[in-house]
C-alpha cells in the first residue's frame, strides 16, 4: 500500500529540490563570474554564505525526508539525502575551489534525488 503523503510535506520537497537547484547554479554561477570577471568573490564564496545554505538545507531535509521516512518507512530517500547532505557539509571543509564545487554539485543534486524519490515515495 502507497502511503499518502502531506501537502505541507509535499511542499516541503519542492522547496528542497528548488533549494538544490538554486545551490547548484550559485555554484556554476559563483564559479564562472568569479573566474572570468574577477568580481564578488568576497560575497559569492563567502563561507558564511555556504554555511547558512547547509543549514537551510539540513532543516528542509530534516523535517521533510525525515518525515516521509517515518510515512512510508522507505530507507532510499532517506539514505540519499543524508549522503547528499554529507557531501554539502564535506565541501565546507575545502578549500574554494574545483574540489569545492564538485562535492557541492554532488551534494545538491543527492539531496534533490532524495527530495524526488520522498516525494514518489520509491525505492
Amino acid at each position: 500500500m502507497v502511503a499518502q503523503h502531506s501537502p505541507i510535506r509535499a511542499k516541503l520537497d519542492r522547496a528542497g529540490i528548488m533549494l538544490s537547484g538554486l545551490c547548484l547554479v550559485h555554484c556554476i554561477a559563483s564559479i564562472v563570474v568569479v573566474s572570468a570577471l574577477g568580481i564578488g568573490a568576497e560575497f559569492l564564496l563567502a563561507p558564511a554564505f555556504h554555511r547558512v545554505g547547509l543549514a537551510i538545507a539540513l532543516v528542509v531535509a530534516a523535517v521533510a525526508i525525515g518525515w516521509g521516512a517515518l510515512t512510508h518507512r522507505r530507507p532510499v530517500p532517506f539514505v540519499t539525502a543524508m549522503m547528499g547532505l554529507t557531501f554539502m557539509g564535506g565541501a565546507l571543509a575545502m578549500p574554494h575551489g574545483a574540489g569545492e564545487a564538485v562535492l557541492t554539485v554532488i551534494g545538491v543534486t543527492l539531496v534533490a534525488i532524495g527530495h524526488l524519490l520522498n516525494l514518489r515515495r520509491a525505492d
